[in-house]
């Protein structure tokens, strides 16, 4: 029997969110170190970003995702960012749980459509936004390196 997955907006900074970033990023991007202490103080302190975290009945962080939610002259927009989820923890639900938890907040926050984007080798991730019922946009998407 796996443990319940609790998820938590981190309001502060707790040593403990230092180490499981530590751990975290890695899996996510190997182009990107994990955040400073400064880095997740500025992250939780941010009135743009949600920082959700996913613990076990232990309180071990299992994963994160943030939310950025930010007004625009034609409503409010959400956006899903930095999904992960420990590899050891990976297909007890706890993606899941971070992703239904964030579209519970964007929509308390009054956003009407949250948007994210997923590289297509992520197979697993791509197979729950779609069953979650995120749908492919064609859009174009462009990035601009500083």
């Amino acid at each position: 029997m796996t443990d319940a997955v609790t998820v938590t907006e981190q309001t502060a900074f707790a040593p403990e969110l230092r180490e499981a970033f530590d751990r975290l990023v890695p899996q996510l991007s190997s182009s990107n170190p994990p955040p400073t202490e400064d880095g997740l103080r500025h992250i939780i302190g941010s009135p743009a970003s949600i920082l959700l975290v996913a613990r076990d009945d232990a309180g071990r962080i299992l994963g994160s995702l943030t939310l950025v939610v930010f007004p625009i002259p034609t409503g409010i927009r959400a956006w899903i960012e930095d999904v992960v989820v420990d590899e050891a923890a990976r297909g007890r639900g706890v993606g899941e749980a971070l992703n239904r938890a964030a579209l519970e907040r964007a929509r308390a926050e009054g956003a009407k459509t949250v948007d994210l984007t997923s590289r297509p080798t992520r197979e697993a991730a791509n197979r729950l936004y779609r069953r979650l019922g995120f749908v492919p946009r064609e859009t174009n998407i462009y990035r601009f390196t500083l």
